[in-house]
């Protein structure tokens, strides 16, 4: 993996990744595959609204169908038919997610599965052998990540153990010539903790680094503060990657505080459940004011949806629990973000950036009246 900055407008910069499977244009956003599967998208359709990479789960994945059947159809590439690049993350989100059905060690994490309730032990090594099973262009150490509600005392304890499991990772990765191993940054909201866990990996010395346990609950004032403090920290001449980071507005404040890559469930999630992204703000489609309203979600998108779909078409499917309400929904949301970032970069590339901070960062999410 080679990153390239091309222009920088204060902290905000414009660059690309180059990986075997191709190159990926940043500021960039991921949609998630979780399960292999971008929910509601083939993957032609992600290519026709500019795709240019995707993520999916390591834990997901290893549970169902499992790393050695995927490896066998070629890693996640092949078994999805996806020729572009991958990004997985490690599982360490499910550390607290599923924080009902596991028990931390030094050692690694004894996990009982949500499906079957078989138990599974995952230990750095073993999360970097699923990950090089998998395939992904941009590989994930095994991290925990903290609630906002955990207390110094523990952030301290799990950030220790945290960047002595990103160690063993690097050291048990084995194929690192096709694939790059992230090493997350944690520490909740404490400064001091925040630059102990950025200075311990960059003398551990990874490609590319994630900043982890911003998405948690902590106030979004927390996480710009996080962000802005890690810029001067992290190296300049390798990519930021904010994890499962968010709302359009969250975008657009993180690129102008310097991060380079994002993921987040949000506009897929969202879009199924009638909850739209445009350039006006968030439309709930399922109000009743869309009931008979022919016009398109957006007069200016050129998705699919848009060029040819009402917003009453959608609201009446998303209303009766149609499929295809749902995928169109999904299209909009997500070309609205991958087109999102296109323009930041423009504008960064055009020295527009401030302009277009300052005309969008207050609108893009508010809700649409």
């Amino acid at each position: 993996m080679k990153f390239t900055i091309e222009k920088q407008s204060q902290n905000a910069r414009a660059g690309y990744i180059d990986t075997i499977h191709g190159r990926i244009n940043t500021p960039i956003f991921m949609p998630v595959g979780t399960v292999a599967t971008v929910k509601a998208m083939s993957p032609m359709e992600l290519k026709e609204i500019n795709a240019q990479i995707i993520l999916s789960n390591t834990y997901h994945c290893y549970l169902r169908p499992g790393h050695e059947l995927i490896k066998r159809a070629g890693g996640l590439h092949g078994f999805m038919n996806w020729d572009r690049p991958i990004l997985t993350d490690s599982g360490g989100f499910q550390v607290m997610s599923l924080a009902g059905l596991r028990k931390i060690t030094p050692d690694g994490v004894k996990f009982q599965s949500h499906i079957d309730g078989s138990y599974h032990f995952y230990t750095p090594e073993k999360v970097i052998e699923i990950q090089n099973a998998l395939g992904a262009d941009i590989i994930m150490s095994f991290d925990e990540c903290p609630p906002f509600s955990a207390d110094r005392k523990y952030i301290e304890k799990s950030l220790d153990m945290t960047l002595a499991w990103a160690k063993r990772g690097k050291l048990a990765h084995q194929n690192t010539d096709n694939q790059a191993l992230f090493g997350i940054v944690q520490g909740g909201i404490y400064n001091d903790l925040r630059r102990k866990s950025a200075e311990s990996l960059i003398e551990i010395d990874f490609p590319g680094y994630s900043i982890g346990g911003l998405a948690v609950g902590e106030p979004i004032e927390e996480m710009y503060r996080i962000t802005d403090f890690l810029n001067p920290i992290l190296p300049k001449d390798k990519p930021r990657y904010l994890m499962g980071v968010g709302t359009p507005a969250n975008i657009l404040q993180n690129i102008a505080n310097g991060i380079d890559m994002f993921d987040c469930v949000m506009p897929t999630r969202n879009a199924r459940k009638g909850s739209i992204f445009t350039w006006q703000g968030k439309m709930i489609i399922k109000a009743g004011r869309y009931s008979s309203d022919l016009s398109p979600i957006d007069e200016n998108c050129s998705c699919l949806t848009c060029r040819n779909f009402s917003r009453a078409y959608i609201r009446h499917l998303i209303s009766m629990e149609e499929i295809l309400g749902m995928r169109l929904a999904t299209i909009h949301s997500l070309h609205f973000y991958l087109e999102l970032v296109t323009k930041i970069r423009e504008a960064i590339l055009e020295d527009r950036f401030d302009d277009f901070y300052k005309k969008y960062i207050k609108v893009l999410d508010e809700i649409v009246v």
